[in-house]
C-alpha cells in the first residue's frame, strides 16, 4: 500500500468532527467485540443502531442443497406467494417511493449520479462459452466514410443520401462471434457491464426462484416466467455501504490492495466483507437501519481498475487473484431486511479467492439472494462519486430493459443525492 495514498485520501476527505466521533464509536465497538476482517463466521453483537429481527437468529456459511427436490419446501414458494415473479421488488411500493423522494431536502442542490460503467469495445466480462462480448460497430448511410473505416469494422450501408433533403444516417450494430457451443454468430448480452441480475439468471440444477423449473420455463428467446418484463422501473431509497471509506478512515492498510494504475485505492483481492464491516459502514454513513425495498450498494473501489484500460488492471478486475465481496453469512444477514437489490462495484458481488469458497462452490451467495429470497443483484455499479460526496442515502432509480424473458438489464442506474460538501 502506497503510504502517500492514505495521506492524500485523508487530505481530500478529511472527516468532520461528527464523522470522526461516529467512526470512533464504530471502531471502538468493533474492538470491544474482537472482530477481524476475515473472521466472518463468528456471530457478533450487532450495532445498537442496526435494525435486527426480534428473534435471535444465527447466520452461517453452510451452503444449502437447493437442487435436492426433497428440500424444495424449505424455500419455495417464496415470501410473496407461489405465483410471484417480482421478488423483493414487491417491497418498492408507491408509499416507499414517495418516502424516498422526501429524502431530498427542498432548496438544496440535487446532484444526478450515473452509476453505470462506460461501455467500450472489448469490455471485460466473466468468461463463458459462448463469450460475453461487447463489440459495437457504426453503420453509415448517406456519405463516403473516412479512410480505414471499413477495414476497422465499420459498416457502409450506402453513400447516397435519402430524399431531396439528403438525409444521412448513423446507427450502431453489434458484432457477433461463433463458438464451439453454438456455431451461429451471437452478439452481445445484457449480462455485461453494469447489470441487474434477474430472478431467472441463477438456479440449482433445474430449479429457480419460487420453485420454477427450467425445463418448464425455458424457450429459445428467454424464459416464460421471471423475465425482465416483470421487473419494471423502480425508484427507491439507496444506501451506500462504503467499505473502502471505512478501511481508509481506520488506516486498515492490510485490507487494501496495491492502488490501481490511476493511483486510486481499492480493497484487496479476496477480502471478505463481513457483517461487522457492514455495520461499521452503516455507522460511518449515519444509516440507522436497512429498510424493506432499499437498494444497497457496496463501495470497494474496484471500478477504478477499468478507468485507464490498463491491461494489468483489467486482469485484476477479472479476478485472477480474487475479488472482494460478501459470502453466505452476509447474504443471509442482509436478506432478513428484504432489500430490493444488493449491488457492488465488482462484477460478482460475492467474494472470490478467499478460503471460504476454496471448496469449489460456485457463487452460492447468488443462489441465496436470487433463488431463495428473490433479491436481485447489481454488478459493476459505480459508486465512487457518491463516496467522494459523502452521499450515503439517496434516491436510486433504475429502468431495466423491457425485454421479454431476459435474464438481466444493463441500463445504467442513477442516483439523486445532495453532496455533503
Amino acid at each position: 500500500m502506497n503510504p502517500a495514498l492514505l495521506t492524500n485520501y485523508l487530505d481530500k476527505h478529511r472527516p468532520s468532527r461528527r464523522d470522526a466521533l461516529r467512526m470512533a464509536g464504530a471502531v471502538g465497538a468493533a474492538a470491544a467485540l474482537g472482530t477481524h476482517a476475515d473472521a466472518g463466521a463468528a456471530a457478533a453483537t450487532p450495532s445498537a443502531r442496526a435494525r435486527r429481527p426480534s428473534t435471535t437468529q444465527d447466520f452461517d456459511d453452510i451452503p444449502f442443497d437447493y437442487a435436492d427436490p426433497s428440500k424444495l419446501s424449505h424455500w419455495a414458494p417464496g415470501p410473496y406467494g407461489p405465483e410471484d415473479q417480482r421478488g423483493s421488488f414487491n417491497e418498492v411500493t408507491d408509499l416507499k417511493t414517495a418516502a424516498t423522494v422526501g429524502l431530498l431536502k427542498r432548496h438544496r442542490p440535487v446532484k444526478t449520479y450515473n452509476l453505470g460503467e462506460l461501455m467500450w469495445n472489448g469490455f471485460p466480462a466473466f468468461k463463458t462459452n459462448p463469450p460475453r462480448n461487447y463489440e459495437q460497430r457504426l453503420t453509415i448511410a448517406g456519405y463516403e466514410p473516412p479512410p480505414g473505416f471499413i477495414d476497422d469494422g465499420g459498416v457502409l450501408v450506402g453513400v447516397d443520401p435519402l430524399g431531396e433533403n439528403k438525409l444521412s444516417i448513423h446507427e450502431e450494430r453489434f458484432q457477433g462471434f461463433a463458438s464451439n457451443k453454438h456455431p451461429a454468430p451471437l452478439a452481445t448480452t445484457y449480462q455485461i457491464g453494469s447489470q441487474l441480475d434477474n430472478l431467472n439468471h441463477i438456479g440449482a440444477g433445474e430449479y429457480f426462484y419460487n420453485g420454477h423449473r427450467g425445463p418448464e420455463i425455458a424457450k429459445s428467446h428467454g424464459t416464460t416466467k421471471l423475465g425482465s418484463e416483470h421487473m419494471g422501473p423502480i425508484a427507491t431509497r439507496g444506501v451506500l455501504l462504503d467499505i473502502l471509506g471505512v478501511k481508509l478512515a481506520q488506516n486498515a492498510t492490510s485490507d487494501l490492495a496495491e492502488p490501481a494504475a490511476n493511483n486510486k485505492p481499492l480493497l484487496r483481492e479476496g477480502y471478505r466483507i463481513t457483517v461487522e464491516d457492514i455495520e461499521q459502514a452503516m455507522e460511518f454513513g449515519g444509516i440507522s437501519q436497512i429498510e424493506p425495498g432499499d437498494a444497497l450498494l457496496f463501495h470497494t473501489g474496484w471500478n477504478e481498475l477499468l478507468k485507464t484500460r490498463d491491461e494489468a488492471d483489467i486482469r485484476r478486475w477479472e479476478g485472477a487473484s480474487g475479488l472482494p465481496g460478501i459470502y453466505l453469512r452476509e447474504a443471509r444477514w442482509l436478506a432478513q431486511f428484504r432489500p430490493a437489490m444488493v449491488g457492488s462495484d465488482t462484477w460478482a458481488l460475492e467474494v472470490l479467492g478467499n478460503s471460504v469458497n476454496n471448496d469449489w462452490t460456485a457463487f452460492p451467495a447468488h443462489q441465496e439472494l436470487l433463488m431463495r429470497n428473490g433479491i436481485r443483484i447489481g454488478e459493476s455499479y459505480v459508486s465512487e462519486e457518491l463516496s467522494n460526496d459523502h452521499v450515503y442515502e439517496f434516491v436510486f432509480v433504475v429502468t431495466p430493459q423491457y425485454a421479454e424473458g431476459a435474464t438481466a438489464g444493463n441500463t445504467p442506474p442513477m442516483a439523486l443525492g445532495q453532496p455533503k460538501r
